[in-house]
């Protein structure tokens, strides 16, 4: 019979003790999920897509990567 050793477990790092380190812009930023499944934030969503405005480069608006054309376009 051919027996299968068990695989080894991974070393799982333990989680660290206290939060974590958040951008001088989002101090005291903290958002949870009520029993009804809504989100309960602590900025408003405007504070928030401001910051992620300036500081998350859109991929989207990246012109620096010419898109490729359809090939519907190419056939014409």
């Amino acid at each position: 019979m051919n027996r299968k050793m068990p695989r080894k477990k991974k070393n799982i790092e333990t989680p660290k003790s206290g939060r974590p380190s958040f951008h001088e812009n989002l101090r005291g930023f903290d958002i949870k999920v009520n029993t009804f499944g809504e989100m309960e934030s602590t900025f408003e969503i405007d504070r928030i897509n401001e910051f992620l405005n300036q500081e998350v480069p859109d991929k989207k608006l990246d012109t620096s990567v010419p898109s490729k054309p359809k090939a519907k376009e190419e056939e014409e």
